[in-house]
């Protein structure tokens, strides 16, 4: 009864694309061990390298020892502690916006929010490279969807100007793109979105933190009171763990009375809560952190190009196109053994044909361990070409 899943799996090793599952022991915010070796976390999220912050550290630990281990049912049913509404007041402050909600995961808060706010008679304009939380929202909700190309503008305004200007639209992009490290055009989504009477949404997962001071694509773009929806994580940069929905009255009250993902879930824990507050007030008041991821791209950067490797500073994400999975596994493999964790990104993931390692660099990253991985980096690409 088992051949078919069996079948399936061999596929996938026939194919290099089998995913599996490996135990590391973090050390600090750059650097695991697993068998007694050290690594240094070249594919990490944590881009402010906040989770070993003391101050983040002493967030959770206070958030456990004032309102114990978990929360005990959904916040309809238990209630609300003290904790969620401060943290969600500083959100919505963060962003700059009426109010926010937090849901259990980022990939919750876009599943929820999407299929809460879009319905059959919903047609959804969605970036072809949006984040799979982002596409599976779109499905739930059974509106029609509509892909156009990545950051393709004119495309959009095509397809916008295709359906009735008095139907219900909604826009809806990453901030910055997982795979790729590239920013939207929210500014031209956003005139465009006036333009056809539609709803903007953003996710700013790997956003927040990195670009716009700190708070995100709207800031970045001088629109934090335009957007009318922001998504966004406590799991990357704010060293936690969650998503988050910033918005107007109207938006958030419809979603705690709609959003299947948040009614129907255990909310977080306190020490979760407690973290992701301590991290956002971090954010907001130590300039250095921020400081440090900026001049950590900058060089991580330069040195990529001095080796004919291509990269931007834009975001801490660097896409280092290989091709093929084998290949790209291949160069994976090399890092590793060489005590780096560069994983490779392969379909569906990224396209057929575009598989990657994807490299990122935090604040808490040193000159001296972005000089090895550049330059191990520059040896493994040599051995698959």
């Amino acid at each position: 009864m088992y051949e078919f899943f069996k079948e399936q799996l061999d596929t996938k090793v026939q194919n290099h694309n089998l995913r599996t599952l490996k135990e590391y022991c973090p050390i600090d915010a750059v650097r695991v061990k697993r068998d007694n070796k050290e690594y240094l976390m070249m594919a990490s999220n944590n881009y402010l390298g906040l989770t070993f912050d003391s101050r983040v550290i002493e967030g959770a630990v206070k958030g456990a020892q004032q309102y114990g281990t978990g929360s005990g049912g959904s916040r309809l049913v238990s209630g609300t502690f003290p904790l969620f509404t401060d943290l969600e007041n500083e959100l919505a402050k963060f962003k700059n916006t009426e109010k926010a909600l937090v849901f259990n995961t980022g990939y919750m808060a876009n599943v929820g929010t999407i299929s809460a706010i879009a319905d059959k008679n919903t047609i959804i304009f969605s970036d072809a490279l949006n984040h799979a939380s982002i596409i599976d929202g779109c499905r739930l909700s059974r509106g029609a969807v509509k892909a156009y190309s990545h950051c393709d503008v004119e495309e959009l305004k095509y397809l916008l100007k295709q359906v009735d200007r008095n139907a219900r639209k909604l826009i809806v992009t990453d901030g910055v793109f997982s795979m790729d490290g590239d920013i939207a055009p929210l500014d031209k989504l956003y005139e465009l979105s006036r333009d056809y009477n539609a709803l903007l949404m953003v996710d700013d997962a790997h956003a927040t933190g990195t670009i716009g001071n700190g708070h995100g694509t709207a800031a970045y773009f001088n629109l934090e009171k335009e957007i009318d929806i922001q998504l966004g994580t406590l799991s990357k940069s704010l060293g936690s763990v969650g998503g988050y929905v910033a918005s107007n009255s109207t938006i958030i009250d419809y979603l705690v009375n709609t959003s299947r993902s948040f009614i129907f879930s255990t909310a977080l824990s306190p020490a979760d809560i407690g973290a992701a507050l301590a991290a956002l007030q971090v954010l907001e008041t130590d300039t250095s952190v921020l400081g440090r991821l900026q001049e950590n791209v900058n060089y991580m950067t330069d040195q990529l190009i001095s080796m004919g490797i291509n990269a931007t500073n834009e975001t801490p994400i660097f896409p280092i196109l290989i091709g093929s999975n084998e290949d790209t596994l291949a160069v994976s493999e090399y890092l590793y053994e060489a005590g780096i964790i560069g994983t490779a990104i392969r379909p569906p993931t990224v396209p057929i044909g575009e598989s990657r390692i994807r490299l990122t660099v935090t604040a808490a990253h040193n000159k001296e361990q972005i000089d090895y991985v550049c330059h191990t980096l520059h040896k493994a690409m040599k051995t698959v070409k």
